[in-house]
């Protein structure tokens, strides 16, 4: 998949930053914070064009994932994104 034009920006920084600064710079971190979050929502984008609609449970199942960030998969019982069941062995559904 190409890059957008605002992910290519956020590359050129890393490079950019890359060449004077340490991997432990603030500024490259956030940097390459705001490259993934980038690349995250251009996938998102044409995911969401070659799909039919979400229902609005879907959708709120999606953003839920979004706004508690991460957490150990234990944790995402409450968000009912995580199998509970007794019987299985296993991880998110």
């Amino acid at each position: 998949m190409a890059l957008s034009a605002t992910a290519a920006h956020h590359r050129a920084k890393i490079a950019a930053l890359s060449r004077s600064r340490t991997a432990d710079d603030p500024e490259l971190i956030a940097a390459h914070r705001d490259l993934r979050a980038e690349r995250l929502a251009d996938h998102v984008q044409k995911v969401l064009a070659d799909a039919p609609p979400l229902t609005d449970a879907q959708r709120e199942r999606i953003a839920a994932l979004l706004r508690v960030g991460p957490r150990p998969q234990a944790d995402h019982a409450d968000l009912g994104l995580a199998d509970t069941s007794p019987n299985q062995v296993g991880g998110d559904v």
